[in-house]
C-alpha cells in the first residue's frame, strides 16, 4: 500500500524500503519506550508485525508498527517521525494509512501506549479504555536496560 500526498512524502508497507538502521537507532537511542533496545528484537518485532514506513526523497523519516491477527484485534507500536519531519503533518498521513489499510478495518479492539501523543490518536477516535477494569498486563519498562548488563 502506497499512500501519496504532502510535496515527496509518501507511506509504504513495503518491508523491504524499510531502514531497519535507522528504525533501530531511532528506538534504542532517542524513544522514551525502547531505549537500549536490541537490533535483534526490533528485527524480531518488524518481521512480526505489519509495518509502516513514511519517506520523503527517497529517506526513512517516520514509522508505525501494528501487531494484529487481521480480524479481531491490533496493537499500534513505535510510531516515531524524526526530529527534522516533526510539525509537517507527518504523524498525521502515518495515521491515516494505518487506519485505511484493509488489513485493520472491521477490527473489535485497536489499542497503544502513549505517554505524550494522546491529542494526536484522539482525532483517530483512541480514548482512555472504556472499561479499564477489564484491561491487565505485564510491564517490564526496563527490560532492554537489564539484557545489555
Amino acid at each position: 500500500m502506497v499512500t501519496e500526498n504532502m510535496a515527496q512524502l509518501h507511506i509504504s508497507t513495503d518491508p523491504a524500503a524499510l531502514d531497519v538502521a535507522l528504525i533501530h537507532q531511532f528506538l534504542s537511542e532517542r524513544s522514551a519506550w525502547a531505549r537500549g533496545i536490541p537490533r535483534a528484537t526490533v528485527e524480531r518485532a518488524i518481521a512480526n508485525s505489519l509495518c509502516f514506513g513514511a519517506y520523503r526523497d527517497g529517506r526513512q523519516v517516520g514509522f508505525a508498527r501494528v501487531t494484529t491477527d487481521r480480524a479481531t484485534f491490533a496493537y499500534l507500536a513505535d510510531v516515531f517521525v524524526v526530529e527534522a519531519e516533526r510539525g509537517q503533518g507527518v504523524s498525521k498521513m502515518l495515521m491515516a494509512a494505518v487506519l485505511a489499510h484493509p488489513d485493520l478495518q472491521r477490527l473489535r479492539r485497536f489499542m497503544l501506549a502513549t505517554s505524550d501523543a494522546h491529542a494526536l490518536y484522539a482525532r483517530y477516535g483512541f480514548t482512555p479504555p472504556a472499561r479499564p477494569a477489564t484491561l491487565m498486563e505485564r510491564y517490564f519498562p526496563d527490560i532492554y536496560a537489564a539484557s545489555s548488563a
